[in-house]
């Protein structure tokens, strides 16, 4: 199965109920990221699920590509409806985070080689937070992403952010190892009219 470098899925979440759980965290303690050349001023990852063995948040945080085993983290505890967020994908999910990009910041163009269908790892992306002002870009063109919406990305393609808005730009971001129900809720996804949508 073939799917275009970004894809808006049929999910759509509340905005506001998004915003209440993410509220309840935002006093925690948040992780730097750790690619530090890979961007420019703050941005910081709260582990949702990690490698189950995990006992430091640094650990849980880590999107370790050859886990096998992994564990909601006791962060996802204060988050009832990012539960049932999570519940509504009919496959195991890997690493969940919250990440967010202060005002101002910039993720530089880069490419994670492993985060695509064809590579083995899928990365959805659901906005819990953000602005008109924040750009995304993958493969030079803009993807407009609002809150609650849901999104595929092929991240091993070059892609970048700037929030050039005042507010901290914060999202759910959803690994999974590529599954045939994977592949199924994908192609059922893609196959009931999912906009395939480029901005430029």
């Amino acid at each position: 199965m073939t799917l275009p470098d970004r894809l808006q899925l049929q999910l759509q979440f509340s905005p506001a109920k998004l915003l209440e759980d993410l509220q309840r965290l935002e006093a925690s303690d948040w992780i730097a990221h750790f690619v530090t050349q890979n961007y420019e001023g703050s941005w910081d990852v709260l582990p949702l699920r990690g490698p189950a063995h995990a006992e430091h948040p640094v650990m849980m945080a880590y999107s370790d590509p050859t886990c096998e085993d992994w564990a909601d983290t006791p962060f996802l505890a204060s988050c009832p409806y990012i539960q049932s967020v999570l519940a509504e994908f009919p496959f195991e999910l890997s690493a969940v985070r919250l990440m967010s990009l202060s005002p101002g910041s910039k993720i530089k163009e880069h490419c994670d080689h492993d985060l695509s269908l064809e590579d083995g790892t899928i990365r959805l992306h659901i906005p819990v937070r953000t602005s008109e002002l924040v750009e995304f870009r993958l493969n030079g063109s803009l993807v407009r992403m609002k809150a609650g919406e849901c999104w595929y990305l092929r991240l091993s393609e070059p892609h970048s952010v700037f929030n050039g808005s005042d507010i901290s730009r914060v999202h759910l971001v959803i690994d999974a190892l590529v599954t045939p129900a994977v592949v199924q809720f994908l192609a059922k996804q893609g196959s009931d009219g999912v906009q395939a949508v480029i901005n430029h």
